[in-house]
Parts: C-alpha cells; structure tokens; sequence
C-alpha cells in the first residue's frame, strides 16, 4: 500500500509539473463531465433483452416514462459543444497569430479526433463479420453494431463544426437558434416534411458550440449571463414539454413519437442552453478546485483517455452482457431482461463497476491510438505530450498542436 500511495503521489507531481501555468483546467473538466455523463447516460438508459435467441435493443425510459429527469442530467452534449467551440476558437485564434495555415490547423485536431476511430470501426467491421459467419442472427448483429456505431455520428458533426471553426467563430448563438425554432414550427406546427429536421442536427449543435466560441472571446463569463442561460434555458424547455408536446426525455425513446435528440428539437437545444448556463456558473468554483493537484491530476487522466472512454463505452458493455449471458446460461436482471421495473434499474446500478471495470481494458488495449500510436515508456512522457511546459522538448509539442 505504501508503494501505491508514492507511486500516485508522483504520478500528480508530474502531472502538475508538466502543465502550462495559464492552462484553464475548468475547461477540461467541463469536457471530463461532459464525456463521463454520456457513458453514464449510455449505461443506464440502453438495454439489450435477451429473447428467443437473439438480443434487440431496449430502453428503461420506454416502460418508465417517469424515470425522464435521468436523462436531464446524463444528456450532456451541448457541454460537450461549448467546450469545443470554446477550445477551437481559442486554438485557431492562437495558429493565426503563429501564422499556422488552416490546412495544417485543421488537419491536426481531425487526424486527433478520427484516428481512434479508425481502430473502432476496424475491429467492429471484423467483428460483425464473424458473428455473421459463426452463426449470429442478423438482428443481433445490427442491434450490436447501431450501439456502438450510432454515437460515432456526433463526432462528424463536430468534425464539421470545427473545420468551419474561422466562419462560425464569431457568429452569434442566436442565429442558430432562429433557424432551430423556425424548423419546428414548420415541422410540427405547420406539418412540414420530418426530412426537414436534418436542419437541425448542425444548426442545434451549432448553438452551444458558437456560445463557447463566445466565450473564449471573453463576452459571456459573466455570472449574470451564466445564470440567464439556466434559468431561461430551463424555463424554455420545460414550457415546450408541458405545453408544446415535446417528449420529456431529452434523449430518444425507442417507440416514441418525437425524439429530441435525433434531429435535436427546440426543447433539446433550450435544454442545452441550460447546461451551458450551468457550465460557464461552475468555471470559477472549478477554477478553485483544480488548484489542488490530486483533483487535477484525475481531471487530466480522464481528458488523455477522452476519446478512448466514448469509443469503447458500449463496447464494454457488450463484453460484459455478451459473456455474463454466456457464462450463466440465462439472461440476468439488468443485462438481459426486460428493463420494465425499478428491480432491472437496481440490478443495472451494480453492474456498472463491471462495465467500468471492461472499459478500463478497453482503455488499456487502445489508448495508444488515441495517442497518435507513439508508445511511451513511461507515465511521464505521456503527460508531458499532452499538457506541454517550457522545456524545448514541450515547446515543438506545442507547435505541432
């Protein structure tokens, strides 16, 4: 135990010594949540029913609708967007005064967003296919696949967003938000063709993401803004939920009528703004709290395995269903029964040190290629890659970023 303690002791010191002093560890840790409340989100509210030999998809929020204010909490997207509009602007604003072309600026952050993707779409291609080939239902394989394949969707929106980083930089939240609203009411309230919220799936985005961009110009860190974003977001979204006909979940239900998330509604896009509002409230306490190495250092830790933990969270969960389901012979409460009752969200609840447990291997098997597949030997030149100091070896780290 001793031993632990001092190699987590030195483990912090590096961390803290390697990091910029100007660096805003607020910003990370609004990512870390916002990563973390997706994997949470994910687990909790996707189920997979084993059933007459095959496994389709289910959803608890499907059988108890009162169970909806989960996913206010875990549906943490538009934090996600803020943070990006926020980091991009202030990156292309940095290569601009550095004279970085925008080819070369834009190349780096899409070759660091994408390259671990290529490892997820390779191994659940040969996955796939030898499912099909050993025998698997064709159900179960698309039910499996659409969990892990479905939330690589908002990576291209946000590839998208950030390659057009130098025109939507300083382009007001507010403009997006028209064409949101203007959507819906030709789509809902006027009887438009559904076709026509694709719109949204930019332009919703677009919101939190320009806000962020906003607020690394500095003209939204106000506490007053930050709590006019929360207050008229909430008041917002839930009017649209109790008289406009928006569904109360603010993720997709299987089965239901109108998804806020898939095309983002008004009221997801109200509800984001909230988050936001909340988000840009939490930056000083946050800012407070992170002076404290060891809280830093699990901060930084969560951020170098960012991409890695949304990648490979379903896939985690799959490990562990698929060989639970295996090993026993029979489906188990919370992996694969019906999610119809709070006894499956209290089997689910203490399954999830088991999926943390899968995604940690996971994070383990392929986490170098979210580090551009340079091995490091060791703890320390990982830190220094990411959270780059003064040192010449740091500065040509910080010229490539």
């Amino acid at each position: 135990m001793p031993d632990v303690r001092e190699s987590s002791r030195r483990v912090v010191a590096r961390i803290e010594a390697a990091t910029p002093p100007g660096r805003d560890r607020a910003v990370d840790a609004l990512r870390a949540l916002a990563i973390l409340g997706v994997v949470g989100g994910h687990w909790l509210v996707t189920a997979l029913v084993a059933d007459s030999g095959t496994v389709r998809g289910a959803s608890p929020l499907g059988y108890l609708p009162h169970l909806a204010p989960v996913s206010w909490v875990f549906q943490t997207l538009a934090v996600f967007f803020l943070v990006g509009g926020m980091v991009a602007a202030g990156s292309w604003a940095s290569a601009r005064k550095r004279g970085v072309p925008y080819g070369q600026w834009v190349g780096g952050r899409l070759a660091r967003l994408f390259r671990p993707v290529a490892a997820v779409l390779v191994v659940w291609t040969l996955a796939a296919g030898a499912m099909l080939v050993s025998g698997v239902g064709e159900p179960t394989v698309l039910a499996l696949a659409k969990l892990v394949w479905s939330p690589l969707w908002f990576l291209l929106v946000f590839a998208g967003l950030t390659a057009l980083t130098p025109l939507v930089a300083r382009l007001h939240p507010l403009w997006p938000l028209a064409v949101v609203l203007h959507v819906d009411l030709v789509r809902f309230g006027l009887g438009g063709p559904g076709e026509l919220g694709w719109i949204n799936v930019v332009a919703g985005w677009l919101v939190p993401y320009c806000l962020g961009a906003s607020v690394a110009r500095d003209g939204l860190r106000g506490r007053r803004n930050g709590w006019a974003l929360l207050l008229g977001g909430a008041a917002a979204a839930v009017s649209l939920v109790l008289w406009a006909g928006y569904p109360a979940s603010m993720v997709g239900v299987p089965g239901g009528r109108i998804s806020n998330l898939d095309p983002p509604t008004l009221a997801a896009v109200a509800f984001g703004l909230a988050q936001c509002g909340a988000a840009l409230l939490l930056l000083g306490p946050l800012r407070r709290a992170l002076r404290r190495p060891a809280a830093w250092a699990a901060v930084a830790l969560v951020n170098l395995a960012a991409m890695t933990v949304f990648l490979w969270h379903q896939t985690a969960m799959i490990v562990v269903t698929a060989s639970a389901l295996l090993v026993a012979g029979e489906p188990l409460p919370g992996l694969h029964t019906v999610p119809d009752g709070v006894g499956w969200v209290v089997a689910r609840l203490l399954w999830l040190p088991v999926f943390a447990l899968a995604l940690l291997v996971c994070w383990a098997a392929f986490r170098n290629y979210e580090q551009g597949g340079r091995r490091r030997s060791s703890r320390s030149l990982l830190v220094r890659e990411w959270f780059p100091g003064p040192s010449p070896e740091r500065k040509q780290v910080v010229r490539r970023a």
